[in-house]
This record gives structure tokens, C-alpha cells and sequence, in this order.
């Protein structure tokens, strides 16, 4: 089961066969900070229908916020001649198409990022390991707490990804957490410390969060 992420303008479905196939559905707007606060997930469907322009421009957010998942644009008949290169979707789909074309192209896609993957370790430099809660970077282990090597796996996961403070803290610490978004702040200034010379591993993205920058070595 995989988990799809559907950014509507209306906040709908607009393919309802998704739920049938036995995916997890989680249904966001078109606002700004629905995005940023947008939960983990394998693969974005956007719904460009109505709103063609604002589909664009959501889709023109993510490419600047270098997602990484795919992304399925679905439209209507008179939206098609819209679509181009410029708005970065991986695939798009007529939101008339039958369970069958849905199910074959949502699972083609989650392929192909499966197939796109490459290892952590080459990525970020990172190599993180579940089974022992350890992490290294350039053959030395770090020396973290739980909650240190929870943040680090959680933006290791998605690396290039900008998450804000609060999506950090609710993904980290959990909805029942009562401290303030300086917890996050005062963690990764921690993680920072401990990865030493990797520090800028961490990359800060002004009024906005962190994100781990897949380009460091």
C-alpha cells in the first residue's frame, strides 16, 4: 500500500477508484502552507480540473521545493491543451479514466520511483541504520539521542524535501507534544554540531524550514 498525497483546490478526490486500490488518501488544498505542512507520502496526485492556474502554480511551489515524488496531474478533456513541460508532473490522467488505467498508472509510477532510488549513503553521504538506531556519515558514527536520530531519519528520508518547524515537530515529537517549535530549532543546531565538518548537510531555507541537501558529500 502506498501513500498518495491529493492537492485539490476543492479538496476532493478527483479519481475515487484511489481509495478502492488500498491506498492511504490524504487531501490537501492549494494553500501555501498546506504544502509545507503536507504529510509524508509516495506520490502526488494534483487535481488541475477547475483550477487550471492554480494547478500550476502549486505545481510551480513543489518543483521549487525540489520534491522528489512523483507527481500524477489529473485533468478534464478541455484542460489538456494547459499542460506542458512547465508544470513538472511526471504523468497525468483524464479524471474519466477507468479503475483500470488508475490502478496501471499509479503503479508504474511508484515503480519508477522505486527504480529511480539511490542508496542514502550516495545521496547524503548518510548511512542510516533502523534496526541499531546508528547513523554515519563518512565512516564515523554520530553520537545521537533518540529524538536526534529521529529527525535526522525522518529528513534522511526525504532528502532535498523542505519541511517546516511545525511539520518537523508533529512527524518528530508527535500531535500530543506541547513544546514550541524552538525544540526543533535547538535539535538540528545539535545535529549541526555533531555532524561536524558535514554541518551544511542541514540546509536552512529561510521563513520556511530545513531540508537535508542531497548534493553533500
Amino acid at each position: 500500500m502506498a501513500v498518495l498525497l491529493c492537492i485539490s483546490a476543492e479538496r476532493v478526490n478527483p479519481l475515487q477508484p484511489l481509495e478502492i486500490l488500498g491506498h492511504q488518501l490524504n487531501i490537501v488544498g492549494f494553500d501555501p502552507q498546506d504544502l509545507s505542512d503536507a504529510p509524508r507520502h509516495d506520490l502526488v496526485v494534483l487535481d488541475a480540473r477547475q483550477n487550471v492556474l492554480g494547478a500550476k502554480s502549486v505545481a510551480r511551489i513543489i518543483a521549487a521545493a525540489q520534491w522528489q515524488k512523483p507527481m500524477l496531474l489529473v485533468v478534464s478533456d478541455g484542460v489538456i491543451a494547459a499542460v506542458n513541460q512547465e508544470w513538472g508532473a511526471t504523468d497525468f490522467i483524464l479524471d474519466s479514466a477507468s479503475l483500470a488505467e488508475v490502478d496501471v498508472r499509479v503503479r508504474l509510477l511508484l515503480a519508477g520511483k522505486e527504480a529511480a532510488k539511490t542508496p542514502d549513503k550516495i545521496e547524503t553521504g548518510l548511512v542510516i541504520d533502523l534496526e541499531s538506531y546508528s547513523a554515519k556519515i563518512g565512516g564515523r558514527s554520530l553520537d545521537l539521542t533518540f529524538k536526534e536520530f529521529e529527525l535526522l531519519r525522518y529528513l534522511n528520508e526525504n532528502p532535498g524535501r523542505v519541511f517546516s518547524r511545525e511539520q518537523l515537530l508533529s512527524e518528530v515529537w508527535g500531535y500530543d507534544y506541547f513544546g514550541g517549535t524552538r525544540t526543533v530549532d535547538v535539535h538540528i543546531r545539535r545535529l549541526r554540531a555533531k555532524l561536524g565538518e558535514h554541518e551544511s548537510i542541514i540546509g536552512t531555507v529561510r521563513n520556511v524550514g530545513y531540508r537535508l541537501e542531497v548534493h553533500a558529500d
